[in-house]
């Protein structure tokens, strides 16, 4: 074995026989796989083996694509068969809702290029003749989706990396990681200790134990899941063609065929969870023992979803454990507050995303980032704050509801509430409807009176509807106040803090006193961040953006961390409250000394508000005239009261992120993650109007912002007024101009102030013009849409500067 790598990769299972792979297609050869057992071992080997692309997550359902499309590769480099079976695959829909996630998910598809088509009972009927029709509203059709052999697939990826170069060492534990001080490890195994500058955590059921080595706590769970192989069954084995892949989301199971007969897997309500406390190191090939009891429901409604079991047994029970995060997404990346550790784990669908995440993950490693926005299956999405107490209920909850429906405004209750501020229990009082952002409660509406106490999830207008709009007429009337907890600080200080800045951030770093908007860019200039800076001394200044990204951002920081800067996350040290509307400035003047009117637009001061010390800034989301007061988490309390107080002779409405959403529309303000993220750059959704491209600074993706300014991209972002009925966009729905699909959504919602439907849209630029008409698809309805350059509140931003 050799003693020094470039890169060790823990575990020989799919998806690290797929990373292993992919960093030699990129170009490293020096790399070397470890496995304590044989390859496939642990979950790999006994997985059912099917592959599909549909994912809610469009990323996701791109790299399930890719993962998809990379087998046939595989066999040509290796001459090994993947034993693929495309097949195609149904999912079968018995309710209204569940219809409607399946259109939403094919509107997705047509701007994807994926050629999925939603399906009659009728179609289903002739595509797939044994399934019981009754119920069944319809379906959505993928000709991409299909099976494979779990172990041919494995060794297929080890073997195209070893003919590129890279080796593998099996029956090789590892039992230590030690970092060295210059971000190297020494890996310590059963057969010696490799040198490696990288390590890659693929180590699937024991990727906990490799991480705990590293001293860090992977949020992931193993679960028991059991499918069964029927003997063989006539009406299979006698088709002409192999029969469909077909998903019964009400009957909680999936259904394909398997030599002669059916293989039928479920995901059962009185779950499983699998060695909550560790995973045996001396586990690997073993199954676990058969609990058909457990799917005793599953398997009524199998057989009454396809009558044919009832006359074929059962030729073998297959129970064994795969892993799970809290949200069913992979982990994925660096880990926060380590040098050159990688995760690639708790890929539950190995067979449909271990070449996407193998890809993704070499991307990283080699290039600096992914082709595409990874914050869904980024390892940072998840902060130092969860614990196995959390992950447990979580992943319980995801495996539960791995059919379910999923809804855009969907909040699901496991292992809540968990983390809350001073303010939980005054805003419970006040009647908050809570949803939740990286841990942290989060009020998304308040109900007064018979307004309701929980949110309906659903595909078009909710049951809080008529809430929201009540809190964005209080704000766009009167004053509004909200808590601004939910964003994540960092302050950052030092000799060279500006000049870091200026290096960090694309935008103005602004003077003493005032506050400066700016992208920061990765190095090939898409965007990572979206913050505000704001200067309070010549070596202090404060930096605001996403709450849930700050895990992330932080990672950022300390990757180009330099001498003379010192930068802290006070994301949950530092908190306060939004004033937003016409009457805000009014109150906020009542609780302080300070001239509240001498602080201009983007200025920022401190203040003595109330009895508490604050730093107020002059900007609000809402598009209105509006304050942000920042205090210690120990004096919020004080100053809710005061505020409250003061603002009761405005009528002092709270609200929350549901009425913040409508707001920002009507300025056509984008938001992280929907119209700002790395699948994005500057000049495409007009952040680049916030780039000083006039400072001396060779800031990170300079050179890229730089060619988008002398060639513009092609696609921009612009805003529509929609004519819907009573849905409206929420994200990725495809846009139609002179019958072709030619952009998609990035997000959208109803104005109530402007009683009008919204959508923020990506489009090719010689579209981009007022007046241009076009239809969204909303639903599998063809909604006319008509762009405009006009904001819908205050177009001149007369409000927002009085």
């Amino acid at each position: 074995m050799k003693t020094t790598t470039r890169v060790c990769v823990i575990g020989g299972g799919v998806v690290g026989c797929s990373v292993l792979y992919h960093l030699t297609k990129l170009g490293w050869s020096d790399v070397l796989l470890l496995e304590r057992s044989e390859l496939t071992s642990g979950s790999t080997w006994h997985a059912a083996g099917g592959f599909h692309t549909m994912n809610s997550d469009t990323n996701m359902a791109a790299l399930q694509g890719y993962t998809i499309g990379l087998y046939k590769e595989l066999e040509e480099i290796t001459g090994l068969s993947c034993g693929l079976h495309h097949v195609g695959g149904i999912t079968l829909a018995e309710t209204p809702e569940r219809f409607d996630m399946l259109k939403a998910e094919r509107a997705k598809h047509r701007y994807m290029g994926l050629d999925t088509r939603i399906v009659t009972p009728e179609e289903i009927g002739e595509l797939a003749e044994l399934v019981n029709l009754s119920g069944i509203l319809g379906g959505l059709y993928d000709p991409l989706d299909g099976h494979l052999d779990p172990s041919g697939t494995t060794h297929a990826y080890a073997r195209a990396a070893k003919l590129a170069g890279a080796e593998i060492e099996t029956h090789c534990k590892v039992e230590d990681l030690k970092p060295r001080p210059d971000g190297s490890w020494d890996v310590v195994t059963n057969k010696g200790t490799v040198h490696a500058e990288h390590v890659v955590n693929a180590a699937g059921l024991w990727a906990r134990e490799v991480g705990a080595m590293a001293g860090v706590y992977l949020p992931l769970l193993p679960m028991a899941h059991q499918y069964l192989v029927t003997d063989d069954i006539p009406e299979i084995y006698e088709r002409a063609t192999e029969f469909p892949h077909v998903l019964d989301c009400a009957g909680e199971s999936y259904f394909r065929q398997e030599g002669r007969g059916l293989c039928i897997g479920f995901y059962e309500q009185p779950c499983e969870p699998w060695a909550e406390a560790g995973t045996p190191w001396d586990f690997g090939h073993e199954l676990l023992p058969d609990n058909l009891d457990k799917v005793s429901d599953s398997i009524e409604m199998a057989y009454h979803r396809f009558p044919v079991l009832e006359r074929a047994g059962v030729k073998r029970v297959i129970h064994g454990p795969f892993t799970f995060a809290p949200d069913g997404n992979p982990l994925v990346g660096p880990v926060p507050g380590l040098r050159n550790y990688w995760s690639a784990c708790a890929v539950m669908a190995g067979f449909s995303q271990g070449g996407g995440v193998g890809l993704t993950l070499a991307q990283w490693m080699i290039e600096g980032e992914a082709e595409r926005d990874v914050t869904g299956l980024d390892v940072g999405r998840y902060g130092k704050w969860i614990t196995p107490g959390y992950t447990v209920p979580k992943v319980i909850e995801f495996y539960q509801k791995r059919f379910s429906v999923s809804y855009p405004n969907e909040e699901r209750p496991a292992a809540r509430p968990h983390r809350t501020t001073a303010m939980y229990d005054i805003f419970n009082d006040l009647g908050a409807v809570w949803g939740h952002q990286f841990g942290l409660e989060v009020p998304n509406y308040f109900a007064r009176g018979d307004e309701p106490s929980y949110e309906t999830p659903s595909f078009t207008r909710s049951n809080a509807f008529e809430a929201t709009g009540r809190e964005v007429r209080a704000v766009r009337e009167s004053v509004g106040i909200n808590e601004i907890q939910n964003f994540g600080k960092f302050r950052v200080t030092g000799p060279r803090a500006r000049d870091w800045l200026d290096r960090i951030m694309a935008g103005r770093v602004p003077q003493e006193g005032k506050i400066s908007l700016t992208p920061m860019l990765s190095p090939k200039g898409r965007i990572i961040g979206d913050f505000t800076i704001s200067c309070m001394g010549q070596e202090n200044f404060a930096l605001t953006a996403s709450y849930g990204a700050q895990a992330m951002h932080g990672r950022w920081f300390e990757h180009h961390a330099e001498e003379g800067v010192t930068v802290e996350n006070v994301s949950d040290r530092l908190t306060g409250f939004q004033l937003a509307g016409p009457r805000s400035r009014d109150v906020l003047q009542a609780c302080t000394s300070a001239d509240v009117a001498a602080l201009p637009f983007l200025g920022v001061a401190h203040m003595v508000v109330g009895q508490v010390a604050c730093t107020v800034q002059r900007v609000s989301y809402t598009g209105d005239l509006g304050y942000e007061i920042y205090c210690d988490q120990m004096d919020q309390r004080h100053l809710w009261h005061v505020l409250w107080q003061a603002g009761q002779a405005h009528n002092i409405t709270p609200f929350g992120m549901r009425a913040m959403m409508s707001l920002r529309l009507d300025r056509f303000f984008g938001s992280w993650l929907r119209e700002f993220s790395p699948d994005y750059t500057p000049a495409e959704t007009g952040l680049d109007r916030f780039i000083s491209f006039k400072k001396n600074s060779d800031f990170i993706g300079r050179a890229h912002a730089e060619a988008e300014r002398a060639n513009p991209p092609a696609r921009q972002l612009v805003a529509f007024l929609v004519d819907a009925d009573t849905a409206d966009v929420h994200g990725y729905e495809p846009v139609w101009i002179n019958g072709e699909v030619v952009g998609f959504c990035t997000s959208g919602g109803y104005s109530h102030h402007a009683r009008q439907s919204v959508a923020l849209a990506l489009i090719p630029r010689e579209f981009a013009q007022e007046g241009q008409q076009a239809e969204i698809e909303i639903l599998s309805q063809m909604r006319p849409a008509r762009l405009t350059t006009t904001p819908l509140f205050d177009p001149e931003g007369k409000a927002l500067r009085a």
